[in-house]
């Protein structure tokens, strides 16, 4: 006999697009659930009401409860407000004290936060009107949720809820002091062993979200085995092994309505495949906007990205005087670690003309970025999934990426002799491979005809969420 499908998700999760956003995790929870109604799936999304929101849609809400929670010795403040917005139902948390101020607050602040909201969370489900079948559940600002409603929610009207949740990045973990942890939602000391809570003496919300959850996902098939490896689990190799038969990957997609050529309002010359060559005026235009020198021979690489080393900057680093040297110039945006910021500050001055650091975060020009450029770089020591790469697609710009997590499961290495590819690739984390692959890039897409094959491979590809949103329909339906 087949079990009725499942109709009702909520989406849990610290941000979201168009609301708050700080990385990937907001892309998904604002694609995702749109995708989910899309086959008549009930999918809404609960999220802090972070002052960011609040400043901008607080007089679009719906005020839908009140109430007050204990946290430690103290009575907390829950409101639930409530927007519909492009058909998908969002809730928000609102506390002043904890979503007044930054998305993340770090420290024994931001532990506080979330440890809030997995609280919060339980209570708005018995106040909404909305018993969801599946609570899908994101990162460890969600962790303690499972926790909670197998040791203090039992024998409500949340007990037949199942639990999803998933990995964005193992990188954050959600690590106190257990006494925090017990003082703020009275979890019992009975928990704070290495088969529950405890990793590496610290309570730790992500591992709790690995025990207690029904079903545990990542956002790349490769990712999912790569956790299991100690250089990729950070310490949680020992649970994510445990739970392997419940552990899955399922590729994250884009908003392909956001990253379209042929529409995108943010870049001066719309294309498609048949008008590809007002791609060159998209790159003339920018480049003479960034004084950098422009020639159509020259091939332009892109890069988007935080500026760290597991975005694989110390790679680049290593390895950018020796690639200057090549027909090549490049454009950054991104912020992030000082040592990388002041050093592509370097760069731009020693190689003026040529390179162009933008240290900031600039949504518009990241569209042009990925509009105009020849190549993208992405060398990342690790990448969960990774967007960057599916965007620079849809544009035809050609991803050089290191072999990792979703940048392995997306990209396929250019093959000259049958003209399958749609992209570059290396293995080792070495500056050098990197380089090699870069400089056998540059003469790809100099080469008219190589150049031709990988642009219509690229902007073929599917990088939507549809195929992603039926996966995780079949996932919710088995749990």
């Amino acid at each position: 006999m087949k079990s009725t499908p499942i109709k009702k998700i909520l989406l849990v999760g610290a941000e979201c697009v168009p609301f708050a956003k700080t990385g990937g995790l907001a892309d998904v929870l604002g694609t995702l659930p749109q995708e989910l109604i899309n086959l008549n799936i009930d999918a809404r999304v609960i999220l802090p009401f972070h002052q960011i929101i609040k400043d901008k849609y607080k007089l679009d809400t719906q005020h839908v409860a009140d109430f007050y929670i204990q946290l430690g010795w103290r009575s907390q403040y829950v409101g639930v407000e409530k927007l519909v917005k492009n058909s998908v139902t969002y809730y928000f948390i609102d506390n002043e004290d904890y979503y007044g101020d930054k998305i993340y607050r770090s420290g024994v602040a931001e532990i506080e936060q979330y440890a809030f909201f997995c609280r919060a969370v339980i209570e708005a489900v018995l106040r909404i009107d909305f018993i969801p079948d599946v609570l899908h559940l994101n990162d460890w600002q969600t962790g303690l949720i499972p926790i909670l409603l197998k040791t203090q929610y039992n024998n409500t009207l949340l007990d037949s809820i199942k639990t999803l949740f998933t990995i964005h990045n193992v990188m954050y973990q959600g690590m106190c002091g257990f006494e925090q942890m017990n003082d703020l939602l009275d979890i019992p000391y009975y928990y704070n062993t290495p088969e529950f809570v405890e990793s590496n003496g610290c309570a730790n919300f992500m591992k709790a979200g690995l025990v207690f959850s029904d079903k545990i996902n990542t956002v790349s098939e490769t990712y999912a085995q790569e956790l299991k490896l100690p250089e990729f689990s950070y310490g949680l190799e020992g649970i994510l092994n445990a739970r392997s038969n419940h552990l899955v990957g399922i590729l994250n997609g884009i908003d392909i309505n956001d990253y379209n050529p042929q529409t995108d309002s943010h870049i001066p010359y719309n294309f498609s495949l048949k008008t590809i060559k007002l791609k060159k005026k998209n790159k003339q235009d920018l480049m003479s906007r960034l004084a950098l020198e422009y020639d159509d021979t020259i091939p332009l690489i892109g890069i988007v990205s935080r500026l760290t080393s597991q975005k694989g900057f110390d790679l680049l680093a290593e390895a950018f005087e020796e690639m200057m040297q090549e027909n090549v110039s490049v454009v950054l945006l991104g912020t992030g670690d000082s040592y990388y910021e002041d050093f592509f500050r370097k760069c731009e001055n020693t190689y003026k003309g040529r390179v162009c650091a933008y240290i900031g975060y600039d949504n518009h020009l990241a569209h042009e970025i990925y509009a105009a450029s020849d190549l993208f770089l992405m060398p990342s020591r690790f990448e969960p999934c990774g967007i960057s790469q599916m965007i620079s697609l849809q544009y035809g710009t050609l991803p050089i990426v290191r072999e990792t997590g979703g940048l392995k499961d997306t990209i396929i290495p250019f093959n000259e002799f049958n003209g399958t590819g749609n992209g570059f690739t290396f293995t080792s984390y070495n500056a050098y491979d990197m380089l090699s692959v870069i400089k056998y890039a540059l003469s790809c897409v100099t080469d008219d005809k190589k150049c031709m094959t990988l642009i219509k491979n690229a902007m073929q590809c599917d990088n939507s969420f549809k195929s992603s949103a039926k996966k995780y329909a079949e996932l919710y339906n088995n749990l």
